[in-house]
């Protein structure tokens, strides 16, 4: 037996560096986000034969929304209708319902125009103008002889453009948008349209539109109901025209191999980034990040688990899940980063790609000094992100920065009001500091610090001397004044004593914000170096490959290519799309416990709707932000959804893998099976047919 599984482990050893030495740095491990002004004609031409001009590229980017600010969106109809996703809508329909009625328990449908309900306060933008201002820019900051000098002349030159297009009689009117691509390379400028009167169509239960929860959250195969639908409006308060503009909803969705097409607003991602820093990332930056947001999140599940039962707290129950799901979710992205970075494939293309531009880029030392400034920054990260004053840190360890703000304000002569607002604060915070969350919560604080703190810093030694952090606690809360309400109403009275006060959260606040100020003083001290020499290194990737390769995404609209295609998972092989079926299989197999749970009108479904195809995949580059993105055709048509990637695409931070990265969408049969066969949604089938 131990031969056998002797001889399996070389195997999967030899295959394993096998498939490492196969796999090559490519330009496309930068992803395939492509700007608008900048389009991939040629390779969507060499790619899938597509010889697509520009007026296929203006067609859906003008049928392509932003969904206030945080999603993205379409219009699917020529009266307005918008899909966007029921995640990106949930927080806002809270507001619509109505005395009894509950959308998370039983959806919502306007059977007629004059049921769609107008949400105060939302808003879609649609891009209609696009132009590159690179040139215009590097004109207007020429001579400067500096880095400072350079990005205060940048801030001023796209500051002054903007006032200059808002001029234009083509962009009067329009919101203006400049950004920055590729570390300050290349320069556009957008003009946006905002419509500003949009109501609520359609949107499923929480059951349906939250299906599998947290568990199956950045998963596939997958069965999520993740869709909403809105309307937007006309000045004149009638659906707005949307004839020239929109993407006609095909229910049949897409076939294997099909080339398709993202267009959203992937919010942020770092794959210009240095080996240095990444290095920084896999070691400091996520894995601290993910230890703050997983222990937080372990404490809150205490909390719900203690009252979900309580029928007295079942709102606040529900609202503490609500916070726990948004948790957990940042948790797998960050420890699906902090996988990829450790990743030995992976990161070893990022090293591979970064000595083939130095090689092309002789007695150049860019990267030499940022690796430089990052060996100064490391032993720094510990307190960047674990002596950050977060609210999730607790009142305990907060108001220790609130009271060194307070002795801070004395100091510089602030007005009365500004103290009273900081000492209310401080007031709020002190009221619950002996309580047992709170001083759990501190312990756990000190905990982290404990775990992270660099070989050889001496900040937590000082604070506890020779207490263990048990000790030390009860030690602090007993001997403290801020316990005392008496004697924290003296402390305040004599402000000319309080910077000498030796109390012992005083003297702990202190020490920690000090240490706190000297990172955050470093990080803003490279701030600009880092910047400016990103932005030579930008250039010398530009030097290699010019422009055919994308920008970081930067939450403004892209459109990303891709094909309809499963992969190997599990031992097994996923396939290109889910149908209903699924879902009732996932509903019985957990004994329809939440999150599995479905609502009573979804419990006799028609043979029509378990056929109906219900979430699908493909190989578009996404990232958080593209949430709500229409998937398209080449025939600019709507032929899914966008709402989630796999648990695979979570390296896509710093990486793009299209091997396993997958996209995950809702199929448009779904939504269209959903529409008619559950809501008997006539009207609105009709519409989207």
């Amino acid at each position: 037996m131990t031969r056998i599984l002797s001889v399996v482990l070389f195997m999967v050893a030899f295959t394993t560096s096998s498939l490492i030495a196969q796999k090559k740095a490519s330009e496309y491990d930068f992803g395939k986000m492509w700007t608008f002004e900048n389009p991939p004609k040629e390779w969507l031409k060499e790619t899938y034969g597509m010889d697509v001009q520009d007026e296929w590229f203006d067609y859906v980017r003008k049928s392509s929304l932003k969904f206030a600010s945080w999603c993205s969106a379409s219009f699917i109809s020529p009266n307005g209708l918008i899909m966007t996703n029921h995640h990106c809508s949930r927080d806002v329909v809270t507001s619509l319902q109505r005395d009894g009625e509950n959308f998370d328990k039983h959806g919502f449908y306007a059977e007629t125009l004059a049921d769609e309900r107008r949400a105060e306060g939302l808003f879609v933008e649609q891009m209609i103008k696009d132009e590159d201002i690179t040139n215009l820019v590097n004109q207007r900051t020429k001579g400067a002889k500096s880095d400072e000098e350079l990005v205060q002349m940048r801030e001023k030159a796209l500051e002054d453009i903007e006032d200059m297009y808002r001029e234009k009689p083509d962009w009067k009117g329009l919101r203006i948008q400049t950004v920055t691509f590729y570390s300050g390379e290349k320069f556009s400028i957008y003009g946006f349209k905002k419509y500003t009167d949009i109501r609520l169509v359609w949107i499923p239960e929480l059951d349906l539109g939250f299906f599998g929860g947290d568990p199956d959250n950045f998963t596939y195969p997958r069965y999520n109901l993740d869709a909403t639908l809105w309307r937007a409006y006309d000045e004149d308060g009638n659906p707005l025209n949307t004839s020239a503009n929109y993407l006609k909803f095909n229910k049949d969705g897409a076939k294997e191999g099909e080339p398709v097409f993202v267009v959203g607003n992937p919010g942020r991602t770092e794959r210009y980034r240095t080996v240095a820093q990444l290095s920084y990332d896999r070691d400091y930056r996520y894995p601290f990040v993910y230890k703050f947001l997983k222990n937080r999140n372990d404490m809150m599940m205490e909390t719900y688990n203690k009252m979900k039962d309580d029928p007295a707290k079942e709102y606040e129950a529900q609202q503490l899940l609500n916070r726990i799901a948004n948790i957990a979710n940042s948790m797998k992205v960050y420890q699906g980063i902090t996988k990829g970075l450790n990743d030995p494939e992976l990161f070893g293309r990022k090293v591979e790609m970064e000595n083939y531009i130095r090689s092309k880029s002789k007695g150049l030392i860019y990267w030499d000094e940022i690796s430089k400034i990052y060996e100064e920054l490391s032993p720094n990260g510990w307190a960047s992100i674990h002596l950050s004053p977060s609210p999730f840190r607790g009142n305990i360890y907060t108001v220790m920065f609130d009271l060194q703000n307070y002795i801070d304000l004395v100091k510089e002569g602030a007005s009365q009001a500004q103290k009273d607002k900081l000492k209310n604060t401080i007031l709020e915070k002190l009221k619950s500091i002996k309580d047992q969350d709170q001083i759990d919560n501190f312990k756990l604080f000190l905990r982290e610090v404990h775990e992270d703190i660099y070989p050889g810093d001496m900040t937590l030694q000082k604070i506890l001397g020779k207490k263990d952090i048990d000790e030390y606690t009860s030690w602090l809360l007993k001997k403290t004044l801020f316990t005392d309400e008496k004697k924290v109403n003296k402390f305040f009275e004599n402000e000319e004593k309080m910077d000498k006060n030796e109390d012992p959260l005083l003297t702990a606040g202190k020490i920690f914000k000090d240490r706190y100020q000297i990172a955050a003083d470093l990080n803003k001290k490279y701030k600009s170096r880092i910047n400016t020499l990103e932005g030579k290194i930008a250039a010398q990737v530009f030097k290699v490959y010019g422009d055919k390769l994308p920008p970081d995404a930067t939450f403004t609209l892209r459109i990303s290519d891709g094909v309809v295609k499963g992969y190997n998972y599990n031992g097994t092989i996923a396939p290109i799309n889910t149908t209903y079926f699924g879902l009732y299989d996932r509903y019985y197999s957990h004994k329809g416990q939440f999150p599995w749970s479905l609502p009573e009108q979804w419990l006799n479904p028609s043979l029509d709707l378990l056929k109906s195809p219900l979430n699908m995949v493909s190989t578009n580059d996404i990232i958080g932000g593209n949430s709500g993105s229409p998937l398209i055709n080449k025939n600019k048509e709507a032929v899914g959804l966008i709402f989630d990637g796999n648990i695979e695409s979570l390296p896509g931070n710093f990486i793009f893998d299209p091997e396993y990265n997958r996209t995950v969408s809702v199929h448009a049969g779904g939504i269209y099976a959903a529409l008619k066969y559950i809501f008997k949604a006539d009207r609105i089938v009709k519409e989207i047919e």
